[in-house]
């Protein structure tokens, strides 16, 4: 697979994958279906025993990508140095082809919240999320990318807009960007913001990674808002904003990211089988 257009912080082939979760472990094994590359959440291979070893064994089929959601990389009071240890080992032992985590904070005071919880965008926040993502960097020894989030509501106290922040971000740390699309379309419309002028803002940012999934609409009051729920299949509209990106970034490793309501495996493959045949289109246009 080509990677000679993919920046440092990643080495995943320019192809599509599926998220791992606990109820396809077995069949993964056993089948090793046709996917290029497999990615896991970092913190539910951290207990030792029988999954460090499965990822292990997987790693000699399947490219590796290490997606974290624990590590609270907004958190002001700084990163949990027992669980960075934690995560460095594990990347040393499985050396994964991407490292990952969320611009969101999650930790305050010791108590773990169960959400990636937004941030301000504002100069406070950035010199707070920029030192911990080197901390994070240093502990790994390796480039990392930053997830952008799902947003439902803005901080008052935020002075410029989520690609600006993203943008400074990667420049502060030396960074890269794993681009969720939904999250894109999510928050854009929830804002009534433009999406598409989002990726032109964040197209010369070191996009190493593309995530897909699905989410709900809710109506709330008077008001309809867009829920990150990453428990459907990929909607037409993100499939649509998707096509945009991969014409505005070129190719990218792109995940199927499936975590509540988890379908069987035949599915999730189907839907990077449609995730395959765009990138091969843009493929072919880069060409």
């Amino acid at each position: 697979m080509d990677r000679s257009a993919l920046p440092s912080c990643s080495d995943l082939p320019v192809a599509s994958g599926i998220g791992l979760r606990v109820a396809h472990h077995e069949r993964v094994r056993a089948e090793q279906p046709n996917i290029a590359w497999l990615e896991v959440h970092t913190e539910n291979f951290l207990g030792g025993g029988a999954t460090p070893a499965l990822l292990e064994a997987l790693r000699e089929r399947y490219a590796i990508s290490l997606h974290g959601v624990g590590l609270s990389l907004g958190s002001a009071e700084g990163l949990d140095e027992e669980h960075l240890a934690r995560i460095a080992a594990l990347v040393r032992q499985i050396e994964p082809a991407a490292i990952s985590d969320h611009v969101s904070w999650s930790v305050t005071g010791g108590v773990y919240f169960n959400d990636l919880l937004p941030i301000p965008y504002d100069e406070d926040a950035l010199t707070v999320v920029a030192r911990n993502v080197m901390r994070f960097q240093e502990a790994v020894g390796r480039t990392v990318m930053v997830e952008n989030p799902s947003t439902y509501l803005r901080h008052v106290q935020s002075d410029r807009a989520e690609p600006q922040f993203l943008a400074e971000l990667c420049q502060r740390s030396g960074c890269g960007l794993l681009l969720d699309v939904n999250n894109v379309f999510v928050s854009t419309e929830n804002h009534g913001d433009d999406a598409q002028a989002y990726l032109s803002a964040i197209a010369h940012l070191p996009i190493g990674e593309i995530h897909l999934s699905g989410h709900h609409l809710r109506q709330i009051g008077n008001r309809s808002i867009r829920i990150d729920d990453h428990g459907s299949p990929v909607s037409d509209p993100v499939w649509a904003l998707y096509e945009r990106a991969l014409a505005v970034i070129g190719p990218r490793p792109t995940l199927i990211e499936w975590d509540s309501a988890l379908p069987p495996l035949e599915i999730l493959l189907a839907e990077a089988n449609k995730a395959q045949a765009r990138l091969d289109v843009a493929k072919r246009s880069a060409a």
